[in-house]
């Protein structure tokens, strides 16, 4: 079994440069969800949708995003099962994370992200969002929802365990 390319939370924490943005992804079979966090690392915003086609298209698409928006690190949603096992999804995110970390040295970890597109849809739901609407925000918003938890870990570490997010002001 190759090795994950995927780094721990404390291997991505000391991985990421300061002064930099993360972006959340939502891996799903026909769109990649995309947040990007602001620079204080504290919120997520819903950035936008890839339409995936190949593999290395989908990466390029990604990796220009994060050079224009200065991303630092990658958080990508890590489907699990409700029971906490993997299933194929998750297998194919890895997967991805592992073709991904050849083509870019953009630090990659992941999070948990279960009930992240029910979440989503259901508050979509509340709003009388119609279908359509839905349909075009979801993966997006799933990424924020996703980015959202990874940051409010951070928000709930200790100042000692990521001192290195201090941004020199």
């Amino acid at each position: 079994m190759t090795k994950d390319a995927a780094l721990s939370l404390d291997e991505f924490l000391s991985a990421l440069p300061k002064s930099s943005r993360l972006i959340g992804l939502d891996l799903g079979t026909k769109t990649i969800g995309l947040a990007l966090s602001d620079l204080g690392r504290g919120i997520a915003t819903p950035l936008d949708t890839i339409r995936r086609k190949k593999f290395t298209q989908d990466a390029e698409q990604l990796i220009g995003i994060c050079k224009t928006h200065h991303v630092g690190g990658l958080v990508m949603g890590l489907p699990l099962n409700m029971d906490g096992t993997e299933g194929p999804r998750a297998q194919a995110t890895r997967s991805f994370v592992r073709n991904l970390s050849q083509k870019t040295e953009i630090p990659v970890t992941y999070w948990d992200e279960r009930l992240s597109t029910a979440a989503v849809t259901r508050t979509l739901i509340e709003a009388d969002s119609s279908r359509a609407k839905r349909a075009s925000v979801v993966d997006k918003m799933a990424a924020a929802y996703i980015l959202q938890g990874f940051l409010d870990r951070l928000g709930h570490m200790s100042p000692a365990d990521h001192t290195h997010f201090d941004d020199p002001a």
